[in-house]
């Protein structure tokens, strides 16, 4: 679904949100998106480790 919006798209999309929000919360809403992004990335890279971690150690029990 999103590999269809082109520029216009993108364009549209973020002027929408600008009338929306207007220009004194875009700032809080970008910090926002940033820290889920940020939590969200970190639970994925402790969940990739955690298997790695179970992976290795089965292979030092056999």
């Amino acid at each position: 679904m999103l590999q269809n919006i082109g520029i216009t798209g993108i364009i549209m999309i973020l002027v929408l949100v600008l009338i929306l929000f207007g220009p004194s919360r875009l700032p809080e809403l970008g910090r926002a998106v940033g820290r889920t992004l940020f939590e969200f990335k970190s639970s994925a890279r402790e969940l990739v480790g955690d298997s790695k971690d179970d992976e290795d150690s089965a292979k030092k029990i056999d």
